[in-house]
């Protein structure tokens, strides 16, 4: 689903969190319900919805009356039977003002029967018909999503579906999850797909935006236009959108497909500064998946007041107001994590599309595992380890996350499944079965997959039968684990040399609570430094307890377990400072050296961590270096006057601004006594906000 945004915490979505008052992700859960998921002996089941009406087509003209913002809509939908014969036809449609329902045949239609009760519209038809025949109603209505109550009519104020926003005018709207019937009839729920045509009404000056393309646009000669737009290829009715406003359009393209920009006419000369690399995020996905953007364009709009971070409406993504940014704000944030996320969601989420809430993972999993493949290709793969490191924070930092499966049927309510879970620890178990597959076999199973259900649905075993077609390999241990169970491994590794048998000793305990979390298989890489050479040994842990014994020629100055540290695990480990300070220098990954940082971090008087934390200043990882700066106060005295030219040097010449930013307030605090006037003045002419804060404060 779309970034959600918790309005009183900062999320890790953001690269330095740290340095932000406000931060963006995922969208407010209904804290009001609780649930113990996963119980034993829980009677909650949230299954597929039961498939009774296959809607084929909705058109929908589209008016509003600004005022009362109502949305004067009428709706032409043809549908059919999806298996069994039927008579009926049962909408969504909450809180309308309903003023006619008619069967349509060519140009004449009848009055038909119906029932409403203000969220069901039960419609009566002509006859029963097999799912053969299609048939089409006529529905004539006023929505007033403005008074629908919030806690009674819909959960929040977040879920009113349609926006009217006073200064500047605009009006947009947000479907997932259910939201979309607060302003069109439709049936709710990710398994309900269509094609569409919408044509909206607006004063002359304004612009709009909907799925699709943009067929024709009508003067109707009252100071109003009409703009059509089409959707010729399904997708769920969740992610219906339209969009209005006096927006500037700033036009881009993909091979020959138009790639547009929405943006307020005071920010549009910032637009291809935040969404310029669109296009090469879409030849970059295409290749990678081997399918091409399936979808006919593909527009970024920002409006006001957004209820989330963003939404990957197909080929028309909504996103909030802080992405009206400033060449200055953007050396903090570019926001590329939402824009490829939202980006990514165009083949997983709504060219495939979980066919249930439950299965939410197949949509938000793969659009947080987009963040990492567009740093990897990017800006390389320790920048996309980074993110894979901070969403692995993100998710361990709230127990109750270990609680949770990541496909699960027993939510108390489907908002719920927009979490952690669903997002940060499923984009790592995907992570996880790129390594355990292979790069080759990861991709070619994810374009099987999708050529495969396009424009359908699907759930979890679907994405494991695709893996398994294309390796030839038995994958349910993997899935099982970490998609169908809950909890993840919590690990104590015990690494010793056995001088007598000239042996490396290698223990691992999985300390997780088995009565809620399973016994993990954990295949992974051993890298042992012997005389400063690596070498690699392959183990996979199936027990509670395993010693895993390997000849060598002389005592390691490291065993490094889980070399590619790709395991989303808690672990303990018992190196030694010495051990820590030779991971740093010598082993390859981000990883290696944060994990080594922290550990000599908590070493805060030992020479050996002083002197590898004072190199980490100078690591080539931003965030890295970040830390080191942390550390600087607990150094001594001559160790500061050591780094005090580094630091100054940081403050000014950093290329990360958060690190600049970091180097300031530490000279503002722990080189108070110091003459640092001079680079103050220089760092004055920065245009980073978190930079000029830092100098304010």
């Amino acid at each position: 689903m779309m970034i959600r945004i918790p309005r009183l915490q900062c999320c890790l979505y953001l690269s330095a969190a740290f340095f932000i008052t406000a931060c963006t992700t995922q969208k407010v859960a209904l804290d009001a319900v609780k649930v113990s998921a996963n119980a034993p002996g829980s009677t909650i089941y949230r299954g597929s919805y039961t498939k009774l009406t296959d809607i084929l087509h909705t058109k929908l003209d589209i008016n509003f009356n600004w005022d009362s913002a109502f949305v004067i809509g009428k709706a032409t939908i043809k549908a059919r039977p999806y298996f069994y014969p039927s008579n009926q036809l049962i909408l969504n449609a909450n809180g309308f003002k309903i003023n006619e329902v008619s069967l349509e045949k060519k140009e004449d239609r009848t009055p038909l029967n119906y029932l409403y009760d203000g969220k069901l519209l039960t419609i009566q038809l002509d006859k029963t018909y097999t799912n053969t025949d299609t048939y089409t109603v006529f529905i004539d209505y006023v929505a007033m999503p403005n008074k629908l109550k919030a806690g009674v009519d819909i959960n929040s104020n977040d879920d009113r579906g349609v926006y009217f926003i006073k200064d500047p005018r605009q009006v947009w709207t947000q479907g997932e999850t259910e939201c979309n019937s607060n302003w069109f009839p439709t049936i709710n729920g990710p398994q309900e797909k269509m094609t569409q045509e919408i044509s909206i009404t607006v004063p002359e000056k304004m612009v709009t935006l909907s799925n699709g393309e943009l067929d024709f646009s009508s003067d109707n000669g009252d100071g109003t236009r009409t703009d059509s737009w089409r959707q010729d290829k399904p997708h769920s009715t969740y992610l219906t959108m339209m969009a209005a406003g006096d927006f500037t359009i700033v036009k881009d393209k993909w091979r020959n497909k138009e790639v547009n920009y929405y943006m307020e006419p005071q920010y549009a000369k910032n637009a291809r500064l935040i969404f310029g690399k669109t296009p090469e995020m879409i030849e970059f996905f295409s290749k990678k998946t081997g399918v091409d953007f399936p979808w006919d364009k593909y527009s970024q709009i920002v409006v006001r007041e957004f209820v989330a971070g963003a939404m990957e409406n197909t080929s028309a993504t909504v996103l909030f107001d802080r992405m009206n940014m400033t060449p200055g704000e953007c050396l903090d944030e570019n926001y590329e994590d939402i824009i490829s996320h939202e980006l990514f969601h165009h083949w997983f989420g709504d060219l495939v599309t979980a066919e249930s809430w439950a299965n939410l993972p197949l949509n938000e999993s793969f659009a947080n595992y987009g963040e990492y493949l567009w740093r990897e290709y990017k800006y390389g793969v320790e920048d996309a380890d980074y993110l894979n490191y901070k969403d692995a924070q993100k998710y361990l930092a709230k127990p109750e996350n270990k609680t949770l499966n990541a496909i699960r049927f027993d939510y108390a309510d489907r908002e719920q499944m927009f979490d952690a879970v669903s997002y940060e620890k499923g984009g790592r178990v995907l992570h996880m079965l790129r390594k355990t597959v292979g790069d080759d076999a990861f991709f070619k199973s994810l374009k099987l997959y999708l050529t495969r259900y396009a424009y359908k649905t699907a759930e979890i075993h679907n994405l494991r039968m695709a893996f398994e077609e294309v390796t030839g390999q038995d994958l349910n241990w993997f899935f099982n684990q970490w998609f169908l169970a809950a909890g993840n491994p919590k690990l104590n590794i015990q690494t010793s040399y056995d001088n007598a048998k000239h042996e490396a000793v290698v223990t691992i305990k999985q300390e997780q609570d088995l009565t809620k979390m399973p016994l993990f298989r954990l295949p992974m890489a051993i890298d042992i430094y012997v005389d400063g050479k690596a070498e690699r040994k392959a183990i996979t842990v199936t027990k509670q307890s395993e010693t895993f014994s390997f000849p060598v020629s002389a005592e390691p100055q490291l065993i490094n377990v889980d070399a590619e540290k790709y395991l989303l695990a808690e672990r303990t480990e018992n190196k030694t400072i010495q051990q820590n300070s030779y991971q740093y220098a010598h082993a390859p990954l981000f990883m290696d050296r944060i994990e080594a940082v922290q550990a000599l971090s908590r070493s805060a008087t030992e020479p050996q961590a002083h002197a590898t934390l004072i190199k980490a200043l100078q690591d080539k990882h931003w965030y890295i270096r970040r830390l080191a700066v942390d550390f600087v106060p607990k150094l001594t005295e001559p160790e500061r006057k050591q780094v005090l030219g580094r630091i100054r040097d940081m403050a000014l010449h950093d290329e990360r601004s958060y690190v600049r930013a970091a180097a300031i307030s530490t000279l503002k605090s722990v080189y108070a006594k110091e003459d640092n006037k001079t680079v103050f003045s220089q760092a004055a002419r920065d245009k980073a906000p978190s930079v000029l804060n830092a100098l304010k404060n």
